[in-house]
């Protein structure tokens, strides 16, 4: 089974799809992303590989005939689903490729995104990476994900709405004065160049929960300069870094990448108000202890967060300061 299903309480879409329950946790000895699987290229940097069990398909088969009212209404699961391989070797990670295969990557997203946007019932493009088997992770080689989905998903759709109230009440890009009062306490900022800052904002339910912003109001990949992505590729590479200098090992995270919708006008005028950013969910508060998302955060989006993200920016901030001391050795 292949649908999306309304969910009339949230205003928004489920995606069911069965096929995924298939997926394999791989063992050691067999990747299909490494050379030599028959898979993918012998030698590759970035590499774009379909997903062999999407959620989303540009050619959905049609929903099961629903026996119900039209309060539970379905649509076919119509979008994409793409993983992106970052590196052919299996044990890198995204902070030990060099800048200019970050970049890559980047230009990837940007690729990926105009080619997607060119499909209309296209409304957001979602690039990704799941790290570490904290957060569910089956395949070990390093690789991110590229959702393209055919609704605004309720979490992006919220930080639009929201951004755009903002900047109604006030006259200004909320963005913009999130970078501002940061600055003005400096205990959370992690890191900063040219064209992006990363703290852990003061508001963040994670207690490693990095925001990487961009400093201009660019608020789509395409639409980033040659400049702003190496500064984008940079600092991404320190944050990623500094997760695995931490604690000495293998950091968990979800990145998650937020741009503009696409073919949606509600959206048009969405560079007043919204920016490219890239948001991080570490599931760790302390070495191995996880923040788990239980009852009061599922059930009722009550986010509570078990530490001071002034103190855990501290510990980041000292970490990515060794991190990059050590890249600079």
């Amino acid at each position: 089974m292949a649908e999306l299903r309304y969910n009339p309480l949230l205003d928004t879409w489920t995606m069911v799809a069965s096929n995924r329950q298939n997926r394999p946790n791989l063992n050691k000895d067999y990747c299909p992303f490494c050379p030599g699987s028959g898979r993918v290229p012998d030698a590759y940097t970035i590499y774009v590989y379909a997903n062999d069990f999407p959620a989303l398909s540009q050619n959905p088969p049609p929903p099961d005939p629903l026996p119900y009212s039209d309060l539970y209404a379905v649509q076919p699961s119509y979008g994409h689903c793409e993983v992106i391989l970052f590196s052919s070797d299996h044990h890198q990670s995204l902070w030990q490729l060099p800048t200019a295969q970050i970049i890559e990557l980047i230009d990837t997203w940007a690729e990926r995104t105009t080619l997607l946007a060119a499909d209309e019932k296209i409304k957001y493009i979602f690039p990704f990476e799941n790290r570490g088997e904290a957060v569910g992770v089956t395949m070990h080689h390093p690789h991110g994900q590229l959702y393209a989905y055919s609704f605004v998903p309720l979490k992006l759709k919220t930080e639009l709405q929201n951004a755009k109230k903002y900047y109604q009440k006030h006259g200004r890009n909320l963005f913009s004065d999130m970078i501002a009062q940061e600055r003005n306490d400096e205990r959370r900022i992690i890191f900063e160049n040219d064209n992006f800052i990363a703290f852990i904002p003061f508001f963040t339910d994670y207690p490693f929960g990095v925001f990487i912003i961009n400093k201009n109001n660019t608020n789509f990949i395409p639409k980033t300069n040659v400049t702003e992505r190496k500064d984008l590729a940079s600092i991404i590479k320190v944050i990623t870094g500094g997760f695995d200098t931490l604690y000495n090992k293998r950091f968990p995270y979800m990145m998650c990448v937020h741009q503009a919708p696409v073919n949606d006008a509600e959206y048009a005028d969405c560079a007043d108000y919204y920016r490219l950013h890239i948001e991080f969910y570490p599931p760790w508060r302390a070495e191995d202890t996880i923040k788990y998302y239980a009852s009061s955060e599922m059930g009722a989006w009550a986010a509570a967060n078990t530490r001071a993200v002034e103190d855990s920016a501290a510990e980041l901030r000292a970490a990515v300061n060794l991190f990059i001391s050590k890249i600079n050795a």
